[in-house]
């Protein structure tokens, strides 16, 4: 589980959301109120469907809130490597957002269960 907190606020500027996802070379982000509490997670497959209205429609993109993906598919802080691993089998997100007691703690990409297996096959 990576810490980093990036989030997004649902009244951000898609575009600018777009402009972090592609700088900080990530596949999504929560999006969160001013009091902390998910709202919606925002991801490149919100940003491919974005592309295709506004490119086709040549309307405006408006704002993150308009775009993300609500409610949001969360995984508990104490769940297991492995039922992370299945879940990113069974759906198609590449990352969720780790809440505990409903507050966001963090998110957990495929490469993150990736680094995990490979320290937990390293250990003798």
């Amino acid at each position: 589980m990576s810490a980093r907190r990036m989030s997004f606020a649902p009244t951000m500027d898609v575009l600018e959301a777009i402009d972090l996802l592609v700088s900080e070379n990530i596949s999504g982000a929560p999006v969160i109120d001013d009091r902390g509490r998910l709202l919606g997670f925002f991801s490149e497959k919100d940003c491919m469907f974005l592309a295709t209205q506004v490119g086709f429609h040549n309307e405006r993109a408006g704002e993150v809130a308009d775009h993300m993906t609500s409610p949001a598919v969360t995984v508990e802080a104490d769940s297991s490597v492995f039922d992370i691993a299945k879940l990113f089998l069974e759906k198609t997100p590449r990352r969720y957002p780790v809440v505990e007691d409903n507050r966001l703690v963090g998110h957990i990409s495929r490469r993150d269960v990736l680094c995990a297996m490979r320290e937990f096959s390293a250990k003798p």
